[in-house]
C-alpha cells in the first residue's frame, strides 16, 4: 500500500522535452512496484526513508537524498525497506531529445543512480508542476519548463553512483533479457531463452534469482503483461489481438496470466483507466502537503 497523489498529461511526443507524469508518494512497509517496464524515463528522488530498486540484472539499496532513473521498455522493480519506508517524489518525461539529456547527465541503463542534496529544491518543483495541472496552453508550457528546471537541480549537485560489477554472470542475465525484449511476441519458453545464452535452464533460472529476485518465467510473463497493459491503455485493439501480440495463443491463458499479475482481467483493466484528462482535487492535494511536511524537509536541505 502507499499514499500517492499521481498526475497524468496528454503528451505531444514530437516535443522536445516534455512531462508525462509526475507525482509523489509515501509508502507503506515492504510496498513494491513491478517487475514492470515503462514507455518512459521516469527519475525518483527519495525525501526521506529507505529501500532499493532493480534494473538491468543489478540491484541498489537506496536511503534519502538518492535518486534512480528507470530506461524505457526496461523491466525495473523497487520495494520500499520493512521498517523505514521510503517517501520520494517523481518525474515521467520523454521528447526527441529526453536521451541525450539523460546521456549528458550521465544517468543509463548501466548507472541508474544518483544523489542530490537539493531534496527541498526538487519536492517544490514537483509540487509546482502539479499545482499548474490543467490542459491548458499556460499550465502545459509550465510544466515543462519546471520538467527542465528539475533536470538542471539534478545537474548542478549531481554525484553518479557507479554500478556495482558484482558478478561476471550478470552477462547472462543482460543477453536473457534483450532476448525477451526482442521475442516476447513469439511463443518463446524459458528454454528457447536458455538455449540463446548457452546455459542450461537450472543454471539461468540461479542467475535471475540472484540479480533480480525473480524466475525467468516471471520475467517473460511480467513482461509480456506489461506491454499487453500499454496496448490496452494505447489502443483499441481486441484483447484476442492482444493476447497475440504478447505472445499468447490462448486467449484464455492470456487474461489468467493478466489477473494473475494485476489482480483484474484485461477487460477490467481497460475500464478502470480514466478516460480523459487530469484536474487535481485542491482537498487531495493538501493532504499530499501535509504528507510530506511530516518528514521535515527543510532538514533535508543543507543551504
Amino acid at each position: 500500500m502507499e499514499k500517492a497523489y499521481k498526475l497524468l498529461f496528454n503528451t505531444e511526443e514530437s516535443d522536445d522535452l516534455y512531462v508525462y507524469c509526475c507525482g509523489l508518494s509515501q509508502t507503506e512497509p515492504g510496498h513494491s512496484f513491478g517487475p514492470a517496464l515503462k514507455p518512459h524515463y521516469m527519475i525518483h528522488y527519495i525525501l526521506s526513508g529507505k529501500g532499493s530498486f532493480t534494473i538491468g540484472g543489478q540491484k541498489y539499496p537506496l536511503t534519502e537524498k538518492y535518486g534512480f532513473l528507470i530506461v524505457p521498455d526496461e523491466l525495473a522493480y523497487y520495494v520500499a525497506d520493512e521498517k523505514d519506508p521510503w517517501t520520494y517524489v517523481w518525474i515521467g518525461f520523454g521528447g526527441n531529445r529526453a536521451k541525450e539529456i539523460v546521456s549528458q547527465l550521465g544517468l543509463s541503463l548501466q548507472q541508474p543512480i544518483f544523489m542530490s542534496d537539493k531534496s527541498k529544491d526538487i519536492y517544490g518543483l514537483v509540487k509546482d508542476m502539479m499545482d499548474h495541472n490543467t490542459f491548458s496552453v499556460e499550465d502545459s508550457l509550465r510544466r515543462n519548463g519546471l520538467l527542465s528546471l528539475f533536470l538542471s537541480v539534478i545537474a548542478s549537485g549531481l554525484s553518479v553512483t557507479p554500478r556495482s560489477d558484482s558478478s561476471s554472470d550478470n552477462n547472462y542475465v543482460h543477453k536473457a533479457q534483450a532476448f525477451v525484449r526482442s521475442n516476447y511476441y513469439n511463443p518463446i519458453k524459458v528454454t528457447d531463452i536458455a538455449d540463446y545464452v548457452c546455459i542450461n535452464r537450472s543454471y539461468l533460472y540461479t542467475l535471475f534469482q540472484e540479480n533480480l529476485g525473480i524466475s525467468p518465467q516471471q520475467y517473460l510473463s511480467s513482461y509480456r503483461i506489461a506491454k499487453a497493459s500499454e496496448l490496452l491503455q494505447l489502443t483499441d485493439l481486441p484483447i484476442e489481438s492482444i493476447s497475440i501480440s504478447c505472445g499468447y495463443s490462448d486467449p484464455l491463458v492470456f487474461s489468467k496470466a493478466f489477473k494473475q499479475e494485476k489482480g483484474m482481467s484485461p477487460s477490467k483493466f481497460r475500464k478502470s483507466l480514466p478516460k480523459s484528462g487530469n484536474t487535481a482535487g485542491a482537498e487531495h492535494l493538501k493532504q499530499v502537503e501535509k504528507l510530506i511536511e511530516k518528514h521535515h524537509l527543510d532538514s533535508n536541505d543543507p543551504n
